[in-house]
């Protein structure tokens, strides 16, 4: 019998949760800054959803997607990218009927890809990324990269490069299209399988391939920039300005383009050398026709997208500090039948005034008990036999200082919140 986790896929212990939910609390706390709020989609999504956003001939639709028929008969699919469900619920919730632009963000959303496994790169992975729909101004673009930047910033990350390019709209792009089939038919034959099939379905597509065969003329491709029409020109020049004022550093690359086809003018992607070859941590850009392709009115959108893996793989390579394992406020050490009925009762009233504790289980001796205290670890261990019963006051030790005294049984979970939060401020 198998029971061993899929392959791709990755356990969560309680020792290696505490970066984790750094990540994601310091997500929330930058996202609500910027005036983001939270929304949460289901896992599944129909099929048809992904399709027909992301692109039929992208590598996601064609080799990665986990798709399945329900009992239903329901083509349905595990959800391989954030912002078409973003777009969905945009629609289908009426939020294009609230003031714009609709600032949205997600966070620890699992995300399915059927590739390789690498490192932070899994079969199941997780997402913190922003969308914010109703507003065309480049403005906003530079914001949310802005925005990226502040959350790793705040995580303690340097070394940081942005690159940002222009891939135009649905008309200049067209121009730009004919002339990319004229220039890769010349060397058709000498290209990979997957860029032999994206001439035919969508030339853009190869200038994504990562294949050491199509690099060369990859580097020898007309370039976008040379092709957009006087809106896309300046939409990309304004951008600029807007982030010289956030004064975000960046460099402007004409080879970047983004993996899926909703994506229109902006694209950016923000790298750090600690992931090798592989060393994007965030990417994403303008999606301006993506709600018009749902069925929506026209409506322009900006966006981005990072792995929590691939993140937190950073933030140790930098040593960047994450916060310790959480502490337990209080430890109750039993002498006795007596004192073990009793403190049942004593971690119900402690955790009423909302003080973490714990008890021994096991029915170990008074020292192993101490050293289960000082393993998890707890600030205070509470000394619970016959005579503090008899007396009606416990024994508190400072696992810290090793200093002890004795207190009412009956007050001491608000001694123990004094001194907690006092600790704690």
């Amino acid at each position: 019998m198998n029971i061993r986790r899929p392959r791709g896929t990755e356990d969560m212990t309680p020792q290696n949760s505490t970066g984790w939910q750094h990540l994601v609390d310091t997500a929330r706390r930058v996202a609500g800054r910027f005036g983001y709020g939270e929304i949460r989609t289901p896992v599944l999504e129909h099929r048809e959803l992904f399709v027909r956003t992301v692109g039929e001939s992208t590598d996601i639709v064609e080799k990665e997607m986990y798709s399945f028929q329900d009992r239903g008969g329901r083509d349905l699919t595990l959800r391989p990218d954030a912002t078409a469900p973003a777009a969905r619920l945009y629609l289908q919730e009426n939020l294009f009927a609230e003031a714009q632009p609709v600032k949205l963000y997600y966070v620890n959303w699992p995300i399915f890809r059927y590739e390789r496994p690498q490192a932070g790169r899994l079969r199941q992975h997780h997402q913190f990324g922003v969308e914010c729909f109703g507003s065309p101004d480049p403005a906003v673009d530079a914001e949310i990269i802005s925005l990226a930047l502040h959350y790793l910033h705040e995580l303690g990350l340097s070394d940081l490069q942005v690159s940002i390019n222009s891939i135009g709209c649905p008309d200049c792009r067209e121009d730009y299209r004919q002339t990319l089939v004229g220039h890769f038919r010349e060397c058709e034959g000498e290209m990979c399988e997957d860029c032999r099939r994206r001439l035919r379905k969508n030339p853009l597509r190869i200038l994504d391939c990562k294949r050491d065969e199509c690099q060369k003329y990859l580097q020898e491709a007309p370039l976008m920039s040379s092709f957009l029409c006087d809106d896309c020109a300046a939409h990309f020049f304004q951008l600029q300005q807007y982030l010289q004022v956030l004064d975000v550093g960046y460099q402007c690359d004409s080879t970047l383009v983004r993996g899926l086809d909703y994506y229109t003018r902006t694209v950016f992607e923000i790298t750090h050398p600690a992931l090798g070859a592989k060393d994007v941590v965030c990417g994403g850009g303008r999606y301006d026709g993506l709600v018009e392709i749902l069925g929506g009115e026209p409506t322009p959108g900006v966006g981005f997208g990072m792995g929590l893996e691939r993140l937190l793989i950073i933030v140790e390579s930098e040593d960047a500090e994450l916060p310790g394992a959480d502490q337990l406020d209080a430890f109750v050490v039993t002498i006795g039948d007596a004192a073990h009925r009793e403190a049942v009762s004593l971690l119900k009233s402690l955790r009423e005034g909302k003080i973490s504790c714990d008890m021994d289980y096991l029915d170990r001796s008074v020292r192993a008990q101490m050293r289960y205290a000082d393993k998890y670890p707890a600030r205070f261990v509470l000394m619970l036999g016959d005579d503090e019963l008899q007396s009606g006051q416990i024994t508190v030790r400072n696992m810290q200082t090793g200093q002890q005294c004795m207190v009412d049984i009956d007050s001491v979970a608000e001694y123990l919140a004094e001194k907690t939060s006092s600790a704690c401020g």
